[in-house]
């Protein structure tokens, strides 16, 4: 296979590793090819996990999700993997993309409050413990009878592992048993209407035992009539059913029933998990559009819920999921005003059984998807926001009075439902806290630590980001991170300074070509700005200016000027606190947040320093301005940390109502401040000596303080930076690779004395030990990063406000900081010999 020259970069990194005697061992980069099969006893685990519980309550049957990637293994790894804690437990293979092959291993864990578990990964199975099949996905048509108009008489039910529906096809024509593809756990099972219905419909289940081999091989009827195992429980009608998707026009929900094609093919049928794929071919929602759509439907063991992941070749508009609306019943709708992380729910319960007892039903959504919740003739109905990738996620499920009663106990109430839902709208929204260590990650961070050793890792984060988004983020590209186009971010801009930073001190072309074509695509002849609103007057738009000044710096072209003086602009006319700090934005009125700092001041400083170069006054008690108004306002005199947010009107809900101070210290608000005040630096003139001692004096009382808050035994930081220990907190990489930075930099430029160096070597190891994960192909990437974390708009500044925003990989607000903490890690140590 060839691979693309991008890579090389990145590969050539790994083997200099081990060429300099600074990685593993030759086996090592072998292993990155075929990482498993040269590993011949049980006894050499392949990575070890330890996972704890989040939530005030225990997470039982609880599903634990790992890649082969993540694993260090290839992704077309073929050989058993056994887990084991203080036993062994099943462990299944499974397809999550649905792309034929699997991709992972699942397995299901009990954890009870505060509790936490360690857990290791084995190749090699052995002997595997008995497990009950607890979950299903079956497709079942008649074969041996023929097509009479549209009924197919005769024949037999078989079973299949995949079904292109025939045209013939309609709803009750007596081909396809219970009319579509059947999932189920041990629970609960569902159908789906393989027809213009396209209705979801629920089986309640009074017994644990798999269902669906059994329902309708004689006939529609037997199964809406109680049997021993249970029944159809539903009555669809003319809506989506419990869970299905479709198309709002604006007034009323369009079911999937304009489809020239329909398929479905089983994608995983085990014991712990299964899943069936559904694709749509020419499904016309509306006039003058069309579009495939293709559906993954998924459950796992022990649950109730269906998860649904979408994708419509092309976009729609809105498109929805409903509940179907019966008479009598209560709608119960979770909380909306949220982050956009979080998960929330809809509901109703009563007596919409087809026996007539009480059923739930119920849909889980995250907050940054839905665009509004409705409802129609038919339907209670959630509309999508359409992403730029034109794809959704959401999850349904069923809770039947009769039910089966599940290890968490009995729903038989409206109040028990919402509380189930609101568990499990938690349960999405915090998954359990996961440290991953794998033995190849391993093997290549545990070695001695050198200025050279610090730059690869720097370039192999680097290289790895060029291959999965970074010529995505040019203008007309659609950002992979936030699935929607491509504008002038701050994030962009971060990211482009950290290549840059990492080109300075070892110079490649492939990083000054991404930063010239990224950056770049955003600059127009005339200076005008793709993305950039300035009326919007939002202080992150200015971040991305930094790099426009130092390619000004370097091309001296009009247009450069032209685009940096209206961020420049910008800043003269943007509103401030009456001491004349920056609100972060227009819509954030009177409010200073910590972020605004780093992405407004150091472009200030820099600004401010080309024009005093030229020959004009450079303003730089605008830029100590903010400093001084951010250490007066928002540092605890306490503890020395600094609040996230202070509100100068003390109007918002987060804002305390003496103080207008946010309630909690989060690391990445501290680490863009403390990112600031080492940048700025750079561009204050040295006369301005006292402008200057200002600044370092507030390095020098910022470094102990979150020397202090150092994490002892990992040398990384909390995601809440003084509550160490306290449920749901975990070890972060964004504020910690912005701390790293901090001190390497200011202990670089004599700000902070030399005393700090173990401490900067502590962290920096801390970030290749907690956070780096090494892939099979020579790619890493950076774990743990708190993906967003603002305040307004459903962010009350709680510390479960901070716990509930999403865990993610490779967020750039933690590569950005990460690539640079190792360049100047770089030159802190070449200078250390």
């Amino acid at each position: 296979m060839k691979l693309s020259s991008s890579v090389y970069p990145l590969l050539a990194a790994a083997i200099a590793l081990t060429a300099c005697g600074e990685a593993t061992d030759s086996t090592a980069i072998k292993d990155q090819q075929r990482p498993a099969e040269s590993k011949s006893t049980e006894s050499e685990s392949i990575a070890r996990l330890q996972l704890a519980n989040p939530s005030a309550f225990p997470r039982l049957d609880e599903p634990v999700y790992l890649s082969f990637r993540e694993l260090g293994l290839g992704e077309d790894y073929a050989e058993p993997l056994a887990v084991r804690g203080e036993g062994q437990l099943p462990v299944q293979r499974v397809d999550r993309d649905a792309d034929g092959s699997a991709d992972g291993i699942l397995f299901l864990v009990d954890l009870q409050v505060d509790e936490k578990i360690d857990l290791k990964i084995f190749p090699g199975s052995g002997e595997q413990p008995a497990v009950d099949k607890r979950t299903q996905a079956e497709i079942s048509r008649k074969t041996g009878g023929k097509w009479v108009d549209r009924k197919y008489l005769g024949g037999y039910f078989q079973n299949v592992s995949e079904l292109d529906v025939p045209p013939e096809h309609t709803d009750h024509s007596q081909f396809i048993r219970y009319e579509g593809p059947g999932i189920e756990s041990d629970l609960v099972g569902y159908r789906v209407y393989l027809d213009w219905r396209n209705g979801f419909d629920i089986f309640g289940k009074k017994v644990r035992e798999p269902v669906l081999q059994d329902v309708g091989q004689d006939g529609f009827e037997s199964y809406h009539h109680m049997a021993d195992w249970g029944m159809d429980i539903l009555k669809v009608g003319d809506a989506l059913g419990v869970g299905g998707y479709g198309y709002w026009d604006g007034e009323k929900v369009v079911r999937v029933s304009d489809v020239q094609d329909w398929s479905a093919k089983i994608v995983d049928n085990g014991e712990l998990y299964s899943s069936l794929n559904i694709e749509y071919k020419g499904w016309k929602p509306a006039e003058n559009k069309q579009a495939d759509l293709s559906t993954v439907l998924s459950m796992r063991a022990g649950s109730r819920l269906v998860e649904v992941n979408g994708q419509a070749s092309e976009g729609l508009g809105a498109l929805v999921a409903g509940l179907v609306k019966h008479p009598d019943t209560k709608l119960i709708v979770g909380d909306l005003d949220i982050n956009g992380g979080a998960w929330t729910y809809i509901g109703t319960w009563g007596q919409q059984s087809l026996d007539g007892s009480d059923l739930g039903i119920g849909l889980l959504v995250q907050k940054k998807t839905v665009k509004k919740v409705t409802e129609d003739e038919h339907n209670q109905v959630v509309v999508f926001k359409q992403p730029a990738t034109n794809d959704f996620n959401y999850y349904f499920t069923a809770a039947w009075a009769k039910e089966v009663e599940s290890r968490h106990g009995p729903i038989t109430s409206a109040g028990q439902f919402e509380t189930y839902l609101a568990r499990e709208a938690e349960k999405l929204t915090m998954p359990l806290r996961k440290r991953l260590t794998t033995v190849l990650s391993e093997a290549q961070t545990q070695q001695p630590l050198s200025a050279d050793v610090a730059l690869r890792w720097s370039q192999r984060l680097a290289d790895s980001e060029l291959e999965r988004s970074t010529y995505q983020l040019a203008f007309g590209g659609v950002d992979p991170h936030r699935k929607r186009p491509a504008y002038f971010e701050y994030t962009t801009g971060l990211l482009m300074q950290a290549y840059d930073d990492l080109n300075r001190v070892s110079p490649e072309p492939h990083y000054a070509d991404a930063v010239e074509k990224v950056m770049g695509s955003f600059v127009n002849e005339d200076g005008s700005i793709n993305g950039y609103v300035q009326s919007k007057y939002n202080i992150d738009s200015i971040n991305a200016g930094k790099m426009l000044l130092r390619m000004l710096e370097r091309n001296g072209k009009d247009n450069y000027e032209t685009a940096v003086a209206t961020l420049r602009e910008q800043l003269e006319h943007h509103p401030r606190t009456t001491a004349g700090a920056f609100w972060h934005k227009k819509i954030y009125p009177h409010q200073v947040w910590l972020d605004g700092v780093y992405m407004g001041i150091p472009f200030l400083a820099h600004y401010e320093k080309m024009r005093a170069e030229e020959g004009g006054e450079g303003d730089f008690d605008e830029v100590l301005a903010e400093f001084k108004v951010v250490r007066e306002k928002l540092r605890d005199p306490q503890t020395g940390l600094y609040f996230h947010a202070w509100d100068e009107a003390k109007e918002q809900d987060w804002a305390d109502k003496e103080s207008g101070l946010s309630a909690n210290f989060w690391s990445r608000g501290m680490g863009w401040m403390a990112m600031a005040l080492v940048d700025v630096l750079d561009y204050i003139p040295e006369e301005n000596t006292e402008q200057r001692q200002y600044l370092i004096d507030m390095i020098n009382e910022l470094a102990p303080v979150l020397e202090k808050y150092q994490d002892a035994e990992s040398g990384t930081w909390y995601q809440v930076a003084d509550k160490a220990g306290a449920r749901g907190n975990y070890l972060e990489a964004t504020g910690s690779s912005m701390f790293t930075y901090f001190f390497a930099k200011a202990i670089n430029n004599g700000y902070l004395p030399d005393s700090y160096v173990p401490l900067a070597k502590k962290s920096y190891q801390g970030l290749l030990d907690q956070f780096i994960q090494v892939h099979a192909d020579g790619s890493v990437s950076l774990t743990n990063n708190c993906e967003v974390a603002g305040l307004g708009f459903g962010r009350d500044g709680s510390y479960r406000y901070y716990m509930s925003e999403p865990v993610i990989d490779d967020d750039l607000k933690g590569v950005g900081p990460f690539i640079m903490a190792g360049a100047e890690m770089y030159k802190l140590l070449n200078k250390q010999g």
